[in-house]
């Protein structure tokens, strides 16, 4: 019997056996190969890396050893300078660098992009670089030599010593970083020379985007938990504050805010809503609740949408832009000054397509632009230079106008700037163009893509 037993297990255990080691040797060749293909990303990115940061080096040279009034030239070699460094941006992107402190170079990298990009759009025979421009191009191609040569050491060594990445990312990965990888020493020691590179002026539009939005801005006095309680009540319609739970956010930074929990009657629901300490402005409203079927149309849920903004004291606000996702409307309400929209001014309200409750506000970018603006647009009173009839010459001979009114944006170099604002259609496409009231540059070009319904 155990003969019989024996004979008739052991082809099936064998079997099994031959399958097992099969099973994880194509395991093991898939890991294997698995790793080298991502290895080999990670050295072409690297090698790429270092020859974009010398082509760079080397492009900022030429650029500065062109004559000043060689304008067709500067703008060629400053949108190669936008373009090398966008490559090298991509590349360090690709990279095993997320727990590795490599930002100051990035961050030199981004403002280069910025700048480079910002000074070839604009027109150099009317507005020439400035010596303030050409002191940083040469503090610029300076630096870059400098951060060239490091990396093409590591490279060196990478390629002499046979190193590898996945080697890094492990050790990145595992937060041991041992005293001897070349890799993360060289990369340690390109950021540290760069954090020690003198601060350049960049001016006004390149430094604004890396400006940071904060509570001190505003200029407010700091609200207590209880004013927000009565805030967040109020706001929602209760009436007490008994069901508002508040917590405090980054206490003792620029960035303090206040979240506050509104209970509702219904089990699992929340109402969630942030403010900024300073001041006490509500930046965000959230009410996560269960959606019911579509029920009104896009007229009604407008009409919802700018009742909500009138009763929540938000009165000079109106929709510009409308987007639907399953059973939820987005609208994009925009401040006014007078006729005149105020892009940066801007609230996202989200509103519930079962009944037209709002059940979502997004308000950050109208607190910060229209409580810390100095210079309100309302204050200025912004007149064109430019007539309607004089504007509208500048639209593609094409384009079938439906609308056209006034409206302040924010342009490329991060200028607030008064536009006509041209809605219709060209190529079968609706679009939004945007004319500069004062010169006629073609500020913009949005194309709606509609979803009323």
């Amino acid at each position: 019997m155990y003969k019989r037993l024996s004979a008739v297990l052991f082809p099936i255990v064998t079997l099994l056996l031959i399958g097992s080691v099969v099973w994880g040797y194509q395991e093991n060749q898939e890991k294997n190969s698995i790793l080298i293909k991502a290895e080999n990303q990670y050295q072409r990115a690297f090698h790429d890396l270092s020859f974009h940061v010398d082509k760079l080096h080397g492009e900022l040279g030429n650029t500065l050893a062109l004559h000043s009034a060689s304008t067709g030239s500067q703008r060629k070699g400053l949108v190669n300078v936008w373009r090398l460094t966008s490559e090298a941006q991509n590349e360090i992107n690709q990279l095993p660098l997320t727990l590795l402190p490599f930002n100051k170079t990035e961050e030199l990298l981004s403002r280069i992009s910025k700048f480079s990009y910002q000074t070839a759009v604009r027109d150099l025979t009317k507005q020439p670089l400035s010596d303030g421009e050409l002191k940083n191009l040469k503090e610029l191609y300076k630096n870059s030599a400098q951060i060239s040569k490091d990396l093409q050491g590591v490279q060196d060594k990478v390629i002499s010593n046979r190193l590898r990445w996945m080697d890094v990312e492990t050790a990145l990965a595992m937060q041991k970083e041992p005293q001897d990888n070349t890799i993360i020493d060289g990369f340690k020691t390109v950021d540290k020379k760069v954090g020690e590179y003198p601060e350049l002026d960049w001016g006004p539009s390149v430094s604004s985007i890396y400006s940071k939005r904060s509570v001190k801005k505003l200029g407010d006095k700091p609200t207590t938990v209880e004013d927000i309680k009565a805030k967040a009540a109020k706001f929602v319609g209760a009436k007490n504050t008994a069901a508002v739970e508040v917590t405090e956010n980054g206490r003792g930074t620029e960035w303090a805010s206040y979240s506050a929990k509104v209970k509702t009657k219904k089990d699992g629901e929340m109402m969630n809503l942030t403010y900024t300490r300073n001041g006490g402005h509500l930046i965000s409203y959230y009410y996560d609740r269960q959606l019911g079927k579509k029920s009104i149309s896009y007229d009604d849920a407008k009409a919802r949408a700018e009742e909500f903004l009138k009763s929540k004291g938000y009165p000079d606000l109106t929709p510009v832009s409308y987007d639907e996702f399953d059973d939820l409307g987005n609208f994009t309400c925009v401040s006014k000054a007078g006729e005149v929209l105020v892009y940066p001014e801007k609230i996202t309200l989200r509103v519930a397509l079962d009944n037209g409750e709002v059940t979502g506000m997004q308000a950050s970018d109208y607190v910060y632009e229209h409580e810390s603006d100095k210079i309100s647009a309302k204050s200025t009173k912004p007149t064109p230079k430019l007539t309607l009839e004089q504007a509208r010459k500048f639209l593609n001979s094409e384009y079938k106008e439906d609308y056209n009114r006034l409206a302040i944006i924010q342009n490329e170099l991060s200028e607030k700037v008064l536009t006509y604002e041209f809605g219709g259609k060209v190529n079968g496409s609706a679009y939004r163009i945007f004319i500069n009231a004062d010169n006629g540059n073609e500020e913009t070009v949005e194309e709606i893509k509609s979803s009323k319904s």
